[in-house]
């Protein structure tokens, strides 16, 4: 983003009307049409709207955690014995027959009857081997020391962080768009600049050839002519080709399809004056997306310190169990209904909730010296892009008049030509020379068209590109 030198030179070179193709239809396009169309079809775009959506949904899921959990689970079953209560009957017979002894100390009856059956060992099945359940089971928590508070604020930042990346995307692509656009634009115009110098040389060669019939003037004059007329030729048939180059890249940007090709419409501008400097670095802190994203990054950091902290504290939960189907389980022994309520304190972790409060300390120092660095670096690029504004202004302002001048000067060394009072390599500088000075300013409208998106952009504000574009001058002066 921040570099646009090879662009800017490279794109005035692709220059010139390409030939209509039998097989291709015109369309003209202006710059509102194809950022409507940019924005309905750039995959870019299309897949930042897709993230915005996942944060939400990933908000969306975060916020489960402050409602019950109500699961079912079913079970069977099979004990490898029987589960049973086993209880010797000599437990009972025994202070019997202590009793028996008091009162009848030599009885051997009484005695030996309790013996027998003290033998013997009572069982009290409470369960079969084979045991079936399905229950419901519920968990809600209704303490987590600020987890979940704290979870709700992570997922809101990474819906923001979601939705200034979409709008940074979109600052991008309509920064690569303006770029694009207004260079199909420059192509356009140098192109016709190349044919009308190839058109206006054309025509000197043909009234030379007939000054050279009539011995006005020599060889060598009307050969200079020639050379001049064939060079403009052929700066014209490559600026075409180019032309086309500049064609398939703008139509891939914004996706269009079809044989069709684009005759930009709006035209490139210059404004009279912008705000200060001072004033885009003002917008800046609070406008460049990096910046933005940044600043949430470092707020999530400090919910996760903050998360981190309430390992510290009991997580306190609603449980409860209702019953729906048990087979071989009885009531009396199982109730088929359970409510309390149960809590879990984690007392030493190893110190890990220590590390994960350090981690995110850590994490927010680090993020702090980026966004130093962050606002060195789009300071300098704010300043390197004004700079270029400037500059494109001040050539704007010097070539107006030297535009002027170089069409009087092609008027005057015509028509001293014909005349026999100018030579035929004057003739050729001054319609060369008249070229040079017209690419030169159309090529100063584009770089401040470039300059003016990217500065623009860096502030968060690429919508008021088209404000400046509406209150700007555009660029007729060198048809005139």
């Amino acid at each position: 983003m921040f570099s646009r030198l090879n662009i800017i030179v490279s794109t005035w070179l692709i220059a010139g009307t390409i030939p209509v193709i039998a097989q291709e239809t015109p369309r003209q396009v202006s710059f509102e049409e194809s950022l409507q169309m940019l924005y309905d079809n750039n995959k870019s775009i299309q897949i930042a709207s897709k993230e915005v959506e996942i944060a939400k949904a990933e908000h969306a899921r975060l916020n489960a955690f402050w409602y019950p959990n109500i699961s079912a689970a079913g079970t069977y079953m099979h004990f490898s014995n029987k589960i049973e209560v086993k209880e010797p009957l000599n437990n009972l017979t025994n202070p019997v027959k202590d009793f028996i002894h008091n009162i009848l100390p030599d009885d051997q009856i009484i005695t030996g009857i309790l013996d027998k059956i003290g033998s013997y060992t009572l069982n009290f099945p409470l369960m079969p081997q084979n045991v079936t359940t399905i229950d419901a089971n519920l968990m809600w928590p209704i303490f987590t020391g600020g987890k979940r508070i704290y979870a709700n604020k992570i997922g809101k930042s990474m819906v923001e962080a979601a939705r200034v990346n979409h709008a940074q995307v979109a600052a991008f692509s309509q920064v690569a768009l303006v770029d694009s656009y207004f260079a199909l634009r420059l192509g356009e115009r140098v192109v016709a600049v190349r044919k009308q110098a190839f058109d206006a040389l054309n025509e000197n060669y043909n009234n030379a050839l007939k000054m050279e019939e009539n011995g006005i003037i020599n060889k060598a004059d009307r050969l200079v002519v020639q050379v001049g007329m064939e060079e403009a030729k052929r700066e014209y048939e490559a600026a075409q080709k180019q032309y086309h180059v500049a064609q398939q890249a703008f139509k891939s940007l914004i996706e269009m399809e079809g044989n069709e090709y684009v005759i930009p419409t709006t035209p490139l501008f210059i404004n009279d004056s912008i705000p200060s400097v001072l004033y885009y670095k003002a917008i800046l802190p609070g406008g460049n997306y990096m910046i933005n994203q940044i600043q949430i990054q470092e707020q999530m950091a400090k919910y996760q310190e903050k998360i981190g902290k309430t390992g510290y504290a009991p997580n306190i939960a609603l449980i409860g169990k209702q019953t729906l189907y048990a087979h071989g389980i009885e009531k009396n022994l199982i109730p088929r209904s359970m409510i309390g309520v149960g809590f879990t304190w984690n007392i030493f972790d190893g110190l890990d909730r220590e590390k994960k409060i350090r981690q995110a300390k850590l994490a927010t120092q680090s993020l702090e010296l980026g966004k130093e660095k962050a606002m060195n670096e789009l300071s300098v690029a704010i300043d390197k892009f004004y700079s270029q504004i400037e500059q494109a202004k001040d050539n704007v302002t010097a070539l107006n008049s030297t535009v002027a001048l170089s069409k009087e000067l092609v008027k005057m060394r015509k028509k001293a030509f014909a005349e026999g009072m100018a030579t035929s390599t004057e003739v050729v500088d001054a319609q060369v020379g008249l070229a040079k000075v017209q690419v030169a300013y159309l090529l100063a409208y584009y770089q401040y068209d470039s300059a003016l998106i990217n500065l623009l952009s860096l502030c968060g504000m690429p919508q008021e590109f088209t404000n400046f574009k509406d209150s700007g001058k555009n660029d007729s002066l060198i048809f005139d």
